[in-house]
């Protein structure tokens, strides 16, 4: 069974509040040392604009 709009909204929503947080430890890494955060990074932008 597929999920309900409201299930792929709160889905989409979550992972816009994970990109902030990310994001926010990003910039406190600008030689991007933590590669693994700033790969986590850009593994949810994509998904994001794959979504919508």
């Amino acid at each position: 069974m597929g999920m309900s709009k409201k299930d792929l909204s709160r889905l989409r929503a979550n992972m816009k509040n994970k990109l902030a947080e990310l994001e926010v430890k990003a910039r406190m890494d600008p030689l991007k040392r933590n590669r693994a955060l700033h790969e986590e990074i850009e593994h949810l932008k994509k998904k994001l604009a794959e979504d919508g």
